[in-house]
């Protein structure tokens, strides 16, 4: 288990009218860079088993924490979150830094502003490693009343936008809990209950499966959205229509040459359209539940060096 000391110590950088709380190694590799992007309801501590391994393998690792998260800017207007705004701030990390472009990785929700950010800002992403979320096409309609035709009112993505400030309450009532509870492996089958499944979570006093790390590393989370609340985070999830409009006209395939990581039990859906829109795609299963690279690092990280290495070569 990796310890909260191992990890980089962070700097605050003003980019794109925040600041975001950085986390870096590998600067004596300057000219390599890599940029990890955290998902939901994380934190740049999610990628502690990547970051020595990348480092040793010669690439300078920038690891920030996004707006809404740990000591990054929480700004309060909600338009602020959509995915303009998050992928401007890691174009402005990289003016910061001085790259023309970067290999990025993403895992959840990090991996869905990594697809927006390369459609977006192509010629600044020079290859693309995703965990979990694939790439989801446009489709016909927003994707929230996409999400409620299919999943239902009370599906969490519909819920956050249709409920503002609900979840976000709970969670913060049962932080501790509500973190606990979701970083699991090995979970059995459950029916689903009525309500909002990540509500009824949060307030589940019995975990199930096994813990996914040691209490210190769960800690760092934990004291993390103490501190910084989840109504930033949530806002990400607050523009996914904003979103499938400003996305509207771009081009919508990906030419990088792209890693894409699956868990074979994690509930996020495999694309049976990915190569469609990300045609110089190779995809890599693992064993392993929703949290990836924290459920299965070792595997993680051979796969993402060995992707690596057919490249460098």
């Amino acid at each position: 288990m990796t310890n909260k000391t191992d990890f980089p110590k962070s700097t605050l950088i003003s980019v794109n009218g925040v600041e975001l709380e950085v986390f870096e190694a590998g600067q004596q590799n300057v000219g390599k860079p890599i940029v990890l992007c955290h998902g939901w309801p994380e934190h740049a501590f999610s990628w502690r088993h990547q970051v020595p391994v990348l480092v040793d393998a010669g690439y300078h690792v920038i690891v920030p924490n996004q707006r809404g998260y740990g000591n990054s800017s929480s700004p309060t207007e909600v338009t602020n979150y959509d995915i303009e705004h998050l992928s401007g701030d890691l174009i402005a990390l990289l003016d910061h830094y001085g790259y023309e472009d970067a290999i990025f990785v993403g895992h959840d929700w990090g991996a869905t502003v990594v697809w927006g950010l390369t459609l977006l800002h192509p010629n600044r992403v020079n290859k693309v490693i995703n965990l979990s979320v694939p790439y989801f096409d446009r489709g016909e309609k927003p994707w929230v009343e996409f999400m409620e035709d299919m999943l239902g009112a009370d599906h969490y993505f519909v819920h956050f936008n249709q409920k503002p400030g609900v979840a976000d309450a709970v969670f913060e009532e049962n932080t501790s809990q509500f973190l606990r509870n979701m970083y699991r492996k090995n979970e059995p089958f459950r029916e689903p209950q009525p309500g909002m499944a990540l509500i009824n979570l949060a307030k589940e006093e019995t975990p199930f499966g096994e813990p996914i790390m040691s209490d210190s590393e769960l800690a760092v989370f934990v004291s993390a959205f103490e501190s910084a609340g989840f109504t930033g985070s949530i806002n990400w999830y607050r523009n996914v229509d904003r979103n499938w409009h400003l996305l509207a006209d771009v081009n919508p395939i990906i030419q990088q040459p792209t890693l894409m990581i699956y868990g074979d039990r994690d509930g996020v859906a495999k694309s049976e359209k990915l190569t469609e829109f990300v045609p110089n795609v190779e995809v890599v299963n693992l064993d392993c539940g929703h949290w990836i690279q924290q459920e299965k690092p070792v595997e993680t990280n051979q796969a993402i060096l060995k992707w690596l290495e057919q490249w460098e070569m």
